[in-house]
């Protein structure tokens, strides 16, 4: 990584002097909280994590785990998206509204605890797909060290390892609602179903890196093709199948494109 970008990063965040940080526990956010702590003091920075029905249960559970070793405040804050037609319609800019929700709350935990700024964990590879969620962190005020310095995802990754953080692998991720096509509503009950179709095809079929596309009685599956011979070996998929089907997917599909972040927007290009 580039000594430059590394220089960049500390001074932007040593002149925020305190933040409340986004913190979802992936790795783009771990990092970002750890050089909140480590050049702010531990007082001066306070890790706040959105729960509602789109955060996965065991994405939660890890935020707790990791704040506990990064030593910082940390506070779990109720989001409201569920309530917003705007978000719940599922439009093309449904991340808008979500964010949006996200920076109000923040705002309101920097102006109650006196910290100057709220940050969040975008990184340069977010300007290169649709991301209306960076539009409202704009308009809020919200800041973004690490895609102001020009950090990659490859170079967040190395600064991890650097650091010793445990996310530093960690598979990406992303809210639930980027499994529902767009146009068609979210639901607390679809969020649920694509959450326990990925819970079993990570922790029951060792499928870390997984993604189950929700197309109403339809569950694609996207998975990096190099998993695909796991899948099919000594007929695992017939039991994928039958464990789908039991949370009311009627038809399971495997994407031969293979896993890809934001896989949703391709109609948007198209």
């Amino acid at each position: 990584m580039e000594p430059v970008k590394i220089d960049a990063l500390q001074k932007i965040i040593t002149n925020l002097e305190s933040a409340v940080v986004a913190f979802s526990g992936g790795v783009d956010s771990t990092l970002l909280l750890s050089l909140c702590v480590q050049h702010l003091g531990n007082k001066k920075v306070l890790a706040a994590t959105a729960d509602s029905p789109t955060l996965p249960r065991s994405e939660l559970t890890e935020t707790k785990e990791l704040v506990k070793k990064i030593n910082v405040q940390h506070v779990i804050i109720p989001t409201e998206e569920m309530k917003n037609e705007c978000f719940t319609s599922n439009p093309p800019d449904r991340c808008y509204y979500c964010k949006q929700e996200l920076f109000t709350q923040l705002q309101n935990l920097a102006d109650k605890y006196g910290f100057k700024h709220m940050v969040y964990g975008a990184t340069h590879e977010d300007l290169k797909d649709y991301r209306p969620g960076i539009s409202a962190g704009e308009k809020a005020g919200a800041r973004a060290p690490l895609l102001e310095a020009g950090l990659s995802k490859k170079e967040v990754r190395e600064l991890s390892h650097h650091l010793g953080l445990s996310t530093a692998e960690k598979p990406s991720s992303a809210c639930l609602a980027s499994r529902i096509p767009y146009g068609t509503g979210i639901t607390k009950e679809n969020l649920s179903q694509v959450e326990q179709a990925e819970d079993l095809l990570k922790y029951k079929f060792n499928l870390p890196q997984v993604r189950v596309r929700h197309h109403g009685d339809i569950a694609r599956i996207e998975a990096p093709p190099e998993n695909f011979s796991s899948i099919f070996l000594n007929n695992c998929y017939k039991q994928i199948a039958s464990d789908l089907k039991r949370l009311g997917f009627l038809y399971i599909t495997l994407d031969l494109n293979g896993f890809r972040s934001g896989s949703m927007n391709e109609v948007l290009k198209k």
